[in-house]
């Protein structure tokens, strides 16, 4: 289970785990940056680049999760994303949460 909110409605918290966190380091290859560029001339959604950050994002979503699995976590609260680019071309995507060990109530 995870949720972006501090707590799990119907849920009690038995033990919190920590922080845990996935984070990958991305560029851009010279063909999606030439496949973007000749995108941005039609104007609209540069699919090339919204895919490369969707999965971007989804890889650190699962990273975050087997760091989590790997405390004994069953699952994590305050989701949370971050990006920063590191040089140009190049961005890091930092998913975080805190794992946490919960049971019904």
């Amino acid at each position: 289970m995870v949720t972006t909110s501090f707590d799990l409605q119907g849920y009690t918290v038995l033990r919190n785990l920590g922080i845990v966190r996935g984070i990958i380091v991305r560029s851009r290859s010279i063909f999606g940056t030439i496949g973007a560029g000749l995108q941005t001339l039609a104007g609209g959604n540069i699919s090339l680049l919204t895919e490369l950050c969707e999965r971007t994002r989804n890889d650190s979503f699962e990273l975050m999760l087997q760091h989590a699995a790997a405390l004994g976590a069953n699952a994590v609260t305050g989701v949370r994303y971050d990006a920063t680019e590191i040089m140009s071309g190049v961005t890091e995507v930092l998913c975080y949460g805190t794992a946490v060990f919960v049971q019904p109530k």
